[in-house]
This record gives structure tokens, C-alpha cells and sequence, in this order.
């Protein structure tokens, strides 16, 4: 019995394999021209915001100064609490800005929902509606508008404010919420049925869960509408009792000058609930979440 060998190698061996370059790896100098880029992005974004802090914290002499920090102190902001109205402006603007995000994400949603899901008459009608009144200017519908809260008995009201806010933020708010109902699957909807749901039981306990990245970003929307906004402050509210902070921080400028102090000290005071709501809306813009809703 005999036993085969394998035969002899012959010729050259086979080289060993190449790899290729790895695709998509930047080069150092790339790397550091990318790095440096985001490095100046960021400076710039920050500096006018650091700048407001520590112009909060300067004596009145030296708010118009390039120091740094010259003699910090709190006195900006003693004076602002109180000898100012501020915590009545910041009340009224709390207020305004927290019915217009409560109301404003309900009627968002259930608009949305309806036009996501429903056929009805005058569908196409709202949907261009909703659009086009993204098309107009502010400042194009501050006095359409003031007229029709002077005929209802709206002025200097915080009602009436909350109302006008409801104008800009719900047309933007009901498009993104119908695009995001639109990507839930439509059988969710069905199983609700199934189980005896009414269309708003099936809105409200399957579908209203699974939107809560859209909900998110609409009262964040919704919120900083109200928070943020001067045109319809300034011309609906009068009287210090009534005055949100958008209308207040008008006082501490004027034909002679401006208080830099106290302006600078109510801006950062403002920045906070702004910082906060997004905080909490940003940790539930999260994609994807009825990716397993529907068995395969």
C-alpha cells in the first residue's frame, strides 16, 4: 500500500494579498482642518452668549467695556428682582408660553392625526391652507389681527396673546405632525379598531405613545413661539402688570441710552426655562420608535 504525497511546489509562490486602503480614512492634515473648523464654529456660537453672562456680572460703569471680568457682582441682578417688575413679566411670559405649548401640541396632534389618517371634504383645502399662512410675515398680520382681538375683547390679555401665538405655531406644528403620523404604520390604527377603540382611543392610547419625538419638537416649537417672540407682545399688552418679558425688556432702552446691566441680567434669567425645555425635549427625539410595533 503506498502513499500519495502532494507534489512539490512549483514556480514562484503566490504573493500575499494586498489590502487596499481603507476608504473614507482622512488624512492628518484633513483631520486637523476639520477639528480646527468645528473649534472656530464653536467659539463663535458661544462667545456672544458668554459675553451677555459676563456683561450681567459688570458694574454699570463697566457693562461698555472689553474687560473680561471687571469687578464681578450681583448687583445687576438684585436690582433687576427688585426694583423692577421682572418677576411679572416672567410670570405673564410663563404663563403665555406654557397654554400656547399645552394647546398648542393638542391641536397640532389631533389636526395632524386627522389629516394623516381621514379622508374628508376640504381636506386638500386645509392642507394648502396650512401652508400658505407659513407664507406671510409677521409683521404683515399684526394689524388684520389686532383688529379682529379688538373686536372680540382680546387685548391686553393673556387669552388673547396665547390665541395669536396659536396662529404661527399650529400650522407649522400640524404639517410635521401629519409627516410623522404618516410613518407610523397603519395597522396600529387597525388593531385599535379590533379591540373596540374609537378613532380617538386609538389616537390617544396606541398612536399619541409612538409620536413622542414629534411631540417633542412641536412644544419645544410651541414653547419658544411664545417665549420668544416681540411683534405681538409689544403691540397687544400694555400696562407693567400685563407686560410679558418680550414687552418689558423695552423699558430698560430708550431715545437716551440703554441699561445694559439689567438687560444683560434679565437675558440670561430668560435663557434658563428656554435651556430647560430644550434639555427635556431633546432627550425624547428619538427616531424609530414604532419600528416593532407591527408583528411580521
Amino acid at each position: 500500500m503506498t502513499t500519495a504525497t502532494a507534489p512539490a511546489p512549483t514556480g514562484n509562490p503566490a504573493p500575499a494579498p494586498v489590502h487596499a486602503p481603507r476608504r473614507g480614512r482622512r488624512s492628518p492634515l484633513a483631520s486637523a482642518g476639520l477639528h480646527l473648523t468645528l473649534i472656530v464654529a464653536s467659539v463663535i456660537a458661544v462667545f456672544p452668549v458668554l459675553w451677555v453672562l459676563l456683561t450681567s456680572l459688570k458694574p454699570a460703569k463697566f457693562a461698555t467695556t472689553t474687560d473680561f471680568v471687571k469687578e464681578p457682582t450681583l448687583q445687576n441682578y438684585t436690582n433687576l428682582l427688585n426694583d423692577t417688575p421682572f418677576l411679572s413679566w416672567f410670570g405673564n411670559s410663563l404663563l403665555v408660553a406654557a397654554l400656547t405649548t399645552v394647546l398648542g401640541v393638542f391641536v397640532s396632534s389631533t389636526t395632524g392625526y386627522a389629516v394623516s389618517r381621514f379622508r374628508f371634504p376640504g381636506k386638500r383645502g386645509l392642507m394648502w391652507t396650512l401652508l400658505i399662512t407659513q407664507m406671510f410675515p409677521v409683521a404683515v398680520l399684526i394689524v388684520p389681527i389686532y383688529n379682529i382681538m379688538a373686536s372680540m375683547g382680546l387685548l391686553n390679555t393673556a387669552s388673547g396673546l396665547v390665541i395669536t401665538y396659536l396662529t404661527i405655531a399650529v400650522p407649522f406644528c400640524a404639517w410635521m405632525m401629519k409627516g410623522f403620523f404618516d410613518t407610523i404604520p397603519k395597522e396600529i390604527d387597525e388593531s385599535g379598531y379590533v379591540d373596540g377603540l374609537n378613532p380617538f382611543g386609538t389616537f390617544w392610547r396606541l398612536i399619541l405613545p409612538l409620536a413622542k419625538p414629534g411631540i417633542a419638537v412641536t412644544a419645544f416649537y410651541s414653547f419658544i413661539t411664545a417665549w420668544s417672540e416681540v411683534a405681538y407682545a409689544s403691540a397687544f399688552m400694555v400696562g407693567d402688570e400685563n407686560l410679558t418679558l418680550a414687552g418689558g425688556l423695552q423699558k430698560f432702552v430708550n431715545q437716551y441710552g440703554a441699561q445694559w446691566g439689567p438687560m444683560t441680567a434679565a437675558s440670561v434669567l430668560i435663557a434658563i426655562p428656554a435651556a430647560l425645555v430644550f434639555l427635556f425635549a431633546q432627550r425624547h427625539l428619538v427616531t424609530g420608535m414604532s419600528a416593532g410595533a407591527v408583528k411580521g
